[in-house]
């Protein structure tokens, strides 16, 4: 047995998460606590731990918010499974889904939870700011394979952005740019025998539009102290694990508008040999993704005690490998 744990982005939060946690492990509710703490003091108008566990979802779903209550979560579980399961191995590799590559370096050991947390505040907001509401869009194109969305993205552009954001699986991509070219994209997509649909998103995420927020976070994540990386964390920009610390910035930057590798990651742990994953986080997005791209993974989706106690089952010899 091989493992590799995972850790999802934006759109897997939910009103309520790592309550129930928080409560039964001490470990988690430290996470919180230090999450809070940091947070409060960058200037956050509550604790993050509030908005985690009581909403409202309107105000959790904020991408300022949204970016530091799942790595936060994430962060909670991960340490309840360490304190649940005193000899847990380390993974073979860690993979986060955009914004989870944040939470996948705090595992590893490579950033600090208050960096983290902060850093992704200023992230979201950063994201959020770089385009008006309305000017973007995204929408997930079904259908085609990754030559044929570049193409779709290369005859709808007409001279607007337009570009693939997340290689989510085979005959999966999300797709953005300008809402005008998301739309003549979408129309164009069924004549091709594929189809687009639109997401409901606050921002067109991982494409050229998102160059301002980059430019913003460069300074911050500079300042920010990188430690050696307990396990190899495969980066988002380019699917190839990273265990060299002073690279974590650069990628970090270069993969807010850059497309989420995701399908090329999941492929590359297969070829590495791992049987098994932990998705640490909330839902099960990644197990369903996971499932599309290949049959040898084994998805254990991770969120509350019950759950880790299938998984310290499991991965009772389980190692590095």
């Amino acid at each position: 047995m091989k493992v590799a744990w995972l850790f999802p982005g934006q759109g897997s939060q939910e009103v309520g998460m790592g309550k129930a946690l928080a409560e039964a492990s001490p470990a988690a509710r430290a996470v919180f606590a230090q999450a809070d703490a940091a947070l409060l003091a960058a200037g956050a108008p509550r604790p993050i731990s509030a908005l985690c566990f009581d909403g409202p979802l309107e105000e959790l779903t904020l991408t300022a918010n949204t970016q530091p209550a799942l790595v936060t979560a994430s962060s909670a579980i991960v340490a309840a499974l360490r304190e649940r399961i005193p000899d847990l191995a380390l993974p073979a590799f860690a993979a986060g889904h955009s914004l989870g590559e944040y939470s996948a370096l705090v595992a590893a050991g490579a950033l600090a939870l208050q960096d983290a947390v902060r850093l992704c505040r200023l992230r979201g907001q950063a994201m959020q700011d770089a385009v008006p509401p309305g000017a973007g869009a995204m929408a997930a194109v079904m259908g085609l394979d990754a030559a044929g969305v570049l193409a779709l993205c290369a005859d709808a552009a007409e001279g607007e952005v337009l570009g693939p954001a997340n290689f989510n699986g085979p005959g999966q991509t999300v797709i953005a740019g300008t809402a005008a070219a998301v739309e003549r994209a979408r129309v164009l997509a069924g004549t091709r025998g594929g189809k687009a649909v639109p997401l409901k998103v606050s921002a067109p995420f991982h494409c050229a539009l998102m160059r301002p927020a980059a430019s913003r976070l460069a300074p911050e994540l500079a300042a920010v102290a990188v430690h050696p990386l307990a396990f190899p964390v495969v980066a988002n920009v380019d699917g190839v694990p990273n265990t060299d610390p002073d690279r974590v910035r650069d990628l970090l930057v270069r993969q807010i508008d850059g497309p989420v590798q995701w399908l090329k990651s999941i492929e590359l742990i297969a070829a590495e040999g791992v049987t098994h994953a932990l998705e640490i986080g909330p839902g099960k997005v990644l197990a369903g993704l996971v499932k599309r791209i290949t049959k040898q993974i084994t998805v254990l989706s991770v969120s509350d005690l019950e759950s880790i106690d299938r998984a310290a089952v499991v991965l009772g010899g389980a190692s590095a490998g």
